[in-house]
């Protein structure tokens, strides 16, 4: 499955970057990119129930899901 979450508050590489080590922490999770131009963060994985760990791992580094 892939998933484009939209995010506020990732505003430069270094933000980036933190959501992207978090998110590929998440059990099922196979493959992110966490872009900061476009404010979104593209996540490939392999179980459904992981949606929610995605979404806390993501505002865990300060950065709002908005959807």
């Amino acid at each position: 499955m892939q998933k484009k979450i939209y995010v506020v508050g990732m505003f430069d590489d270094g933000t980036a970057a933190k959501v992207q080590d978090a998110v590929k922490a998440v059990t099922s999770v196979t493959n992110v990119v966490a872009n900061c131009d476009k404010s979104q963060v593209l996540v490939d994985y392999d179980d459904a129930s992981a949606e929610a760990n995605i979404d806390a791992a993501i505002t865990s580094c300060g950065v709002d899901v908005i959807g």
